[in-house]
């Protein structure tokens, strides 16, 4: 006798992390409506983390360059439909988010403390020519470490008074960017994973 199961189905877990939503009073989403636009886009089991716009979600398609693509565009479309502003949105799955946390270079850093680490996504890994640009900037003590599409930062201070932030990557790499403290990567991973 022959038993049908039914067909699992497999879904991969993504983190999409959108720029510059809910701050100072401007270009506002209620992170239930945002739960909910997601929905709207046949993304499942949509989990939404504090209110700067990360939302992890399942999707039957697995990961590739160009289905972050096709997932960005589809989500920058929708607000935009919806909220008349275009949001930057970078995508990553949870095994990127994974590695990210295994290969910080500052980990290891003598008396680091976790507020001092902070990750810039990148959407794209940036040109050879922009990289050699980039690293001859000096913002000591503060300091920046480019691994594929992602920089690795070290704050001795405040993020926001240092020179590193997402405008400054953007002009100097020509890519969008979005900054997260080291916190919410890991809670991130966490809720992912959970």
């Amino acid at each position: 006798m022959f038993l049908f199961l039914p067909e699992r189905k497999f879904m991969t877990k993504y983190i999409s992390i959108l720029r510059g939503i809910n701050v100072g009073g401007k270009r506002k989403i209620l992170m239930v409506d945002l739960k909910e636009l997601y929905k709207s886009l046949d993304f499942e089991n949509v989990i939404t983390y504090i209110q700067s716009g990360n939302v992890i979600f399942e999707s039957k398609k697995k990961n590739s360059n160009a289905v972050a693509k096709a997932f960005t565009k589809k989500i920058k479309e929708a607000i935009f439909e919806k909220y008349g502003f275009d949001v930057p949105v970078i995508i990553r799955s949870v095994e990127e988010i994974k590695n990210i946390i295994e290969i910080n270079p500052y980990l290891k850093k003598e008396g680091v403390q976790i507020e001092n680490l902070c990750v810039t996504f990148l959407s794209e890994v940036p040109t050879e020519e922009n990289l050699e640009k980039i690293n001859t900037y000096d913002y000591s003590p503060d300091l920046f470490q480019i691994i594929e599409d992602n920089t690795f930062l070290f704050i001795e201070g405040k993020y926001h008074r240092s020179k590193l932030t997402n405008n400054f990557f953007e002009k100097k790499l020509q890519v969008s960017a979005t900054t997260r403290n080291w916190k919410t990567v890991s809670k991130l991973l966490e809720l992912s994973t959970s």
